[in-house]
């Protein structure tokens, strides 16, 4: 059966489907708008492209999750629902008074996330993606969050200007991940952890200079291929 992602309203399928089926989706409750990926995740900053097949003609929605609901464009910017699970659990691990910093903060969703479900102090995100630091700026004021600061621009330009150091930081993009790291690691508490995400199996994942204190799977993107999230620190 083709894969497929729900996003508030919004159910878009891996792959083409006939208009028979599509309408049969759209039937399905709080369902508006069925439509199916034509390009998959490419470009600096990870979006597709999308064709709506029926119901209404948007790419536009509000997704709900974790006590917390954010305004997404399925087509402008990288968003993955099937990662809710995981962002509470980071959100379960941030301790009181932490400083957190997401590294690729998307449309805000892991800040938001960790914000409503933690007593993290202070929260910070970083994004390449203009559209999505929009959404973001939008989305703390949508869920009336004070705690929270986002930064446009590439991480090794933006991060060491940001003239503090922080006890958690996440870096939830799986692909080239390790490219930012040396500038990660040097605004990281001497006591701080550090959530690296990666597609490679356990045994081929180096982090030299670091030390592991555990491994995560969180989630599959084909047989046998696992999303890891390996905890490190200085």
């Amino acid at each position: 059966m083709t894969s497929f992602d729900t996003v508030g309203d919004i159910v878009i399928f891996s792959e083409e489907i006939n208009k028979k089926k599509a309408e049969e989706v759209l039937k399905l409750k709080n369902i508006n708008t069925v439509g199916f990926k034509t390009k998959f995740h490419s470009g600096t900053y990870r979006t597709k492209k999308v064709k709506i097949l029926v119901g209404e003609r948007k790419k536009e929605t509000i997704h709900k999750e974790n006590n917390v609901e954010v305004k997404v464009n399925v087509e402008n910017c990288y968003f993955s629902p099937r990662l809710s699970n995981e962002r509470l659990r980071i959100a379960k691990e941030v301790k009181k008074d932490e400083k957190v910093l997401v590294i690729g903060s998307g449309v805000g969703i892991y800040p938001i996330v960790i914000s409503k479900n933690s007593k993290a102090k202070e929260i910070c995100g970083i994004e390449i993606n203009p559209q999505a630091h929009k959404y973001a700026e939008e989305n703390v004021k949508l869920n009336k969050i004070k705690n929270i600061k986002f930064y446009e621009g590439d991480v090794k330009k933006v991060l060491p200007k940001i003239r503090k150091k922080f006890d958690r930081i996440i870096m939830p993009l799986p692909k080239n991940a390790e490219k930012f790291l040396d500038v990660v690691a040097k605004k990281l508490n001497k006591k701080g952890i550090i959530h690296f995400y990666s597609f490679e199996p356990e045994e081929d994942i180096k982090l030299d200079n670091f030390k592991i204190l555990k491994t995560v799977k969180c989630g599959s993107f084909g047989p046998g291929k696992f999303r890891i999230c390996v905890d490190i620190k200085n």
